[in-house]
């Protein structure tokens, strides 16, 4: 079923193929943003007793991949006509959900080094085509104490192929990242559509308070690798789910979940740096 575009989707697609990210204030209610929170924070729990169950991202960082019905709101968020809207219009219709996960920094976690989350594609850097998206949804309000999430926007069309794993740009670079950094403090409820190639970290987070943030990956059909990506749904949560969400989400039908060991493990992230 194809979503129609509206003028607003459309505005905001140039500004994330412009900036590298744009977000939708009060998307969601708060109280199932609340729910969202309680699950993240099971699912931490859980996965920091495993082996490979949670990877560090930095100090006092982690990260965690889950399967969708670990998420009581996945359908809701997943099914949300923006998210429907900007991933069509910037990935094509067959886009398919690939990645449910959330990174959480806890007090004294530090500045991250400036990064993009893999690899630019060549038809990134030469064609300015984004090939996935990451829909972002913070657990709390954020604050300035909270570490929050900085972007040098419009960095996303950096070649990068002379990079540190094509990831990590040279120190020599950080002045001109600073130059068009960008920090977000948004509340509960809101939602994000950001490419992660746009070069961005977390900064040093000094409150008590954990600040976790979900991420939903998305990819066009072109990029879908069924042996690249984990997720798990039972048999019964997949019937339940609509159909045309089913067609949207990457995914193997099981009998019964399988924990999963965490393969998103960033070299260069582990240690983190100081700003």
């Amino acid at each position: 079923m194809s979503v129609a575009i509206g003028s607003e989707v459309a505005r905001d697609v140039e500004t994330v193929l412009r900036d590298g990210i744009v977000g939708l204030k009060s998307a969601f209610p708060t109280d199932m943003v609340d729910g969202m929170r309680e699950d993240l924070e099971a699912a931490y729990a859980e996965a920091i007793k495993r082996e490979h169950g949670a990877v560090g991202r930095g100090p006092q960082r982690w990260y965690v991949e889950i399967h969708p019905e670990e998420l009581r709101a996945f359908e809701q968020i997943a099914t949300h006509p923006w998210v429907r809207a900007m991933s069509e219009a910037i990935l094509g219709r067959e886009y398919k959900f690939v990645e449910v996960g959330f990174d959480v920094p806890f007090q004294g976690a530090k500045y991250q080094p400036w990064h993009r989350d893999f690899a630019a594609p060549e038809v990134t850097f030469r064609d300015h085509r984004l090939t996935s998206l990451a829909f972002n949804m913070t657990g709390v309000d954020v604050t300035d104490d909270m570490g929050p999430f900085e972007i040098a926007v419009g960095t996303q069309w950096d070649d990068g192929r002379e990079w540190k794993h094509q990831m990590f740009p040279p120190k020599e670079e950080y002045g001109r990242f600073a130059s068009v950094a960008q920090r977000k403090f948004p509340r509960r409820g809101d939602i994000s559509c950001r490419t992660a190639l746009t070069i961005h970290r977390g900064t040093e987070h000094a409150s008590p308070i954990s600040r976790p943030v979900l991420i939903l990956g998305v990819v066009a059909g072109e990029a879908a690798n069924p042996d690249e990506h984990d997720l798990e749904l039972t048999r019964g949560y997949y019937e339940s789910l609509s159909p045309e969400l089913r067609e949207h989400v990457l995914c193997r039908v099981v009998d019964a979940l399988t924990p999963i060991t965490q393969r998103h493990d960033i070299e260069g992230l582990v240690m983190g740096a100081e700003e």
